[in-house]
């Protein structure tokens, strides 16, 4: 229960996994990918294309069937 007079108020659990990069994830049969997982492949390709702007569309569908197709 909060307390406002109380100096200390107890700090809600939340558990966050770690941070996994996407190239590293494995894909488990039965799962289907999130968008984040599509995201991040998404965002690692404009960053490999030197973070060239106006391909966005080609990087999101390239990071789709990358995922899918696992």
């Amino acid at each position: 229960m909060f307390d406002p007079k109380a100096e200390k108020q107890p700090k809600p659990k939340v558990d966050v996994g770690p941070k996994s990069s996407s190239s590293k994830m494995t894909m488990m049969a039965g799962v289907v990918p999130s968008q984040d997982m599509i995201r991040d492949r998404a965002y690692e390709l404009y960053e490999r294309r030197g973070c060239e702007h106006g391909q966005d569309q080609q990087d999101w569908l390239l990071a789709e069937r990358e995922i899918l197709k696992h």
